[in-house]
Parts: structure tokens; sequence; C-alpha cells
């Protein structure tokens, strides 16, 4: 059964979006996204949607944790606006960027639950992710070992690709802070 939040964003698809489209006159827009081989970004604003919420909480906390006596201090030496962000916020929100970057970086890669609930991979396979694969191929298809295999491998990619971030990630920290 489909939660109802995906349900809801189906509606959104089906209805919502294509009636809006017909309204403005365009026409992309005029068909469910979700039933045509540009399923994907479909799933991709979704994906982006639901991200958001987390990332924000991170950041907002990240913001909280700022003194605000650095603020005080940049108002006497006169940094404002764009210059009080690059110089002050954004370095010491580096930690945050980091785990932001990392933690959606291994979320999309393994993007599952979003797939599955609105377009179970299709139409056809164009929205077939590597771990929708795995499920399906997995435990639908009888191929436990390959799948078993291919889900080691993504496991292995996700690690690469975190380690590697975090390493990026920090030495810029390290250069701000």
């Amino acid at each position: 059964m489909k939660c109802r939040r995906h349900f809801f964003i189906n509606y959104i698809f089906a209805n919502l979006i294509p009636q809006l489209g017909k309204g403005l006159g365009i026409k992309a827009l005029s068909v469910n996204i979700l039933g045509t081989n540009h399923a994907i970004w479909g799933i991709v604003a979704v994906s982006l949607w639901i991200g958001c919420a987390f990332n924000t909480l991170i950041y907002i906390a990240g913001l909280q944790s700022i003194d605000t006596d650095v603020y005080e201090a940049a108002d006497l030496d006169g940094a404002t606006g764009l210059k009080r962000f690059s110089k002050i916020t954004f370095p010491l929100l580096a930690p945050s960027f980091t785990i932001n970057m990392v933690l959606s970086a291994k979320g999309y890669l393994m993007v599952y639950d979003q797939i599955m609930a609105m377009t179970d991979g299709g139409p056809g396979t164009s929205t077939t992710s590597i771990a929708v694969l795995i499920y399906k191929k997995g435990f639908g298809g009888g191929q436990f070992a390959y799948q078993s295999a291919n889900a080691v491998m993504l496991f292995v990619v996700v690690v690469l690709i975190s380690v590697f971030q975090l390493r990026v990630l920090e030495k810029r920290e390290e250069k701000l802070g």
C-alpha cells in the first residue's frame, strides 16, 4: 500500500499540474509526466523537495551554533550583507555544508521509496535506480547472489564517494577556518 504522501504527490502530477499546464497553454506540463519517458524529472523534483526539509534543519542547527558575538564584531568592523555571509556565516557553516553534501549524495544514490511509490521504476525502466533494480531482480527475479553483489558494489561506491567528499570538503573547511 502506498503511503498517503506519495498518493498526494501522484495526484498532483496526474491532475493538478496537467490542469495548470493546459490553463497556461504549456504543452510540457499538460500531461502526467510520471507516465512519460521524462518521469525521472518528477522523481528528481519530489526527491529534492523531500530532501530540503532535512537539509534545512541541519543548516538551522548550524546557524544557531554561531556565536552572536562574531556578528557584533563584524558589525563594528563594518561587514554587511554579502561580505558578512562570505567571510563569517558560510565559513562557520562549513561543517553543516559538509554533512549535508555527504548525506544528500548517499540519499540520492540510494533513492528507492519515491521511485517505488510514484512509478514502480517505470514507464519501462526509465526511473529504475540501482536500489530499485536490486530489490526487483533480487526478490522478484530470484537473482539473490547477483543482486547481493550489486548491493555490495553500491555500498562500496557510496562509501568511496562519501570519503572523497569528506576529504575534499574538510580541506575546504580548514582553508576557510
